[in-house]
């Protein structure tokens, strides 16, 4: 049995099949899980990049009918049930496999303008988190060190597109730490005048939650001085800014140095290829369209879940993957021992939430609504459940409390590159 794929849905159908009579071989081109919910807090300095990416070796060791393979996977030949994948020494790899699940995610996408990804980071992965902090923290420091009036604004200037939750996390921990986590630590610049701007193309910041909520993230970002730009999209972004262009046309250009990118999903190209061999639909944000099982069209032997398909317009979070591969192992379970399957897949819709900042969060969760200090402690304890290891969860509950009660960011260390060294760097973070 082979899987995809060592983020939610992956991995937990590989730890729900621990009791099934079959070998499962988890195959990932990292070799870690990634708690991707909380990316924006290693970005942003709040926890470091292993709270939140535990080796999938050290989940899994216990689990006897598994094993774990660092590559990536390529191609898929459904009809030689093979899977193709290229080894981290390099070497190519030919998988077979009786039953296959792929869970391979999704990335961001630029809706086109792939030009503006060196410029605009997103948030996919640690490599993403790791240059966005030096993005964000490199900012502080080339303000600190200019004589340049017009650069100095620039550096302290953040755009951030997209105003989904992860923008808004962003955005609300941007403003902390300009406005009081890095304060004291500069002497010829005042970090608290950082110009930070939200820009969102539709006509509010956190759609999908409820209208309430939404207007209580906003009043939340603006008290903390966070300018927003409703109905706006980015037109261009260089390294010198961003154009932006609102409702009715008017463009305006914003000089700034640092840019993240918080707008569109695209899934991984694994979705189009299995789409194009199974005859299966492929949506716009290449997407493949599965049965209510989360079988492929035509091979029930192969199973597809998380954000790279599409199912019941269910959102691109973390609970329809995990919900999946409970599901999937269930189905894989009846299957081994003869039994009869479970009923199509059902999502239960466990509520949205975003952290916005110091006693500032809204949650929609269970049917209960709440913002402020209640809404903060809500979302703890449901991060903190869905924290693989206890010992990540006993550290980053020690992260939170630090960085509530003193306002403090302990993981900030970056490295400063030449120009010429700077896509290298890039490209090993």
């Amino acid at each position: 049995m082979l899987v995809v794929g060592g983020g939610f849905g992956g991995l937990t159908a590989t730890r729900a099949l621990s009791r099934a009579p079959a070998e499962v071989t988890l195959v990932d081109r990292g070799n870690h899980h990634l708690f991707q919910p909380l990316l924006y807090q290693v970005a942003t300095g709040v926890l470091s990049e292993g709270e939140i990416a535990p080796p999938l070796r050290g989940v899994l060791h216990k689990q006897a009918n598994a094993r774990v393979l660092l590559a990536e996977v390529t191609g898929i030949d459904l009809e030689a049930r093979t899977a193709s994948a290229i080894g981290s020494d390099g070497a190519p790899h030919v998988l077979p496999y009786d039953t296959l699940v792929v869970a391979a995610g999704a990335g961001g996408s630029y809706f086109g303008h792939d030009e503006w990804e060196p410029f605009a980071p997103g948030l996919k992965n640690l490599g993403d988190a790791l240059r966005v902090r030096a993005r964000i923290l490199g900012a502080f420091e080339r303000a600190d060190g200019s004589g340049d009036p017009g650069e100095r604004t620039a550096s302290l200037t953040f755009v951030i597109v997209g105003a989904g939750p992860t923008g808004v996390e962003v955005t609300g921990q941007i403003s902390e730490l300009a406005r009081h986590a890095l304060r004291p630590d500069y002497r010829s610049v005042d970090t608290a005048s950082a110009r930070i701007v939200l820009v969102e193309a539709g006509d509010t910041v956190l759609a999908g939650f409820p209208e309430g909520l939404q207007r209580r993230a906003a009043h939340d970002l603006d008290q903390m001085g966070v300018e927003i730009r409703l109905s706006s999209t980015a037109t261009n972004i260089d390294p010198d800014g961003v154009d932006i262009t609102d409702a009715d046309g008017a463009k305006e250009r914003i000089a700034c140095r640092t840019v993240i990118w918080a707008a569109g999903v695209q899934a991984s190209p694994l979705a189009r290829t299995l789409g194009e061999a199974a005859g299966a639909e492929v949506d716009r944000a290449g997407r493949i369209a599965v049965q209510a099982d989360c079988t492929l069209p035509g091979h029930p032997e192969v199973f597809a879940i998380g954000d790279m398909v599409s199912l019941d317009h269910l959102p691109g979070v973390a609970q329809p993957a995990i919900q999946e591969g409970h599901y999937v192992a269930k189905v894989i379970r009846a299957r081994l021992g003869g039994d009869d399957p479970p009923p199509r897949f059902k999502y239960r819709d466990k509520g949205t939430m975003a952290v916005i900042g110091r006693n500032r969060a809204v949650v929609d969760a269970f049917g209960v609504k709440l913002g402020g200090r209640p809404a903060l402690l809500a979302w703890a304890v449901i991060h903190i459940a869905y924290l693989v290891g206890w010992g990540n969860r006993f550290v980053t509950l020690l992260r939170w409390f630090m960085a509530l009660a003193f306002r403090s960011r302990g993981e900030r260390a970056f490295a400063v590159a030449r120009p010429d060294r700077a896509a290298a760097v890039d490209d090993r973070a």
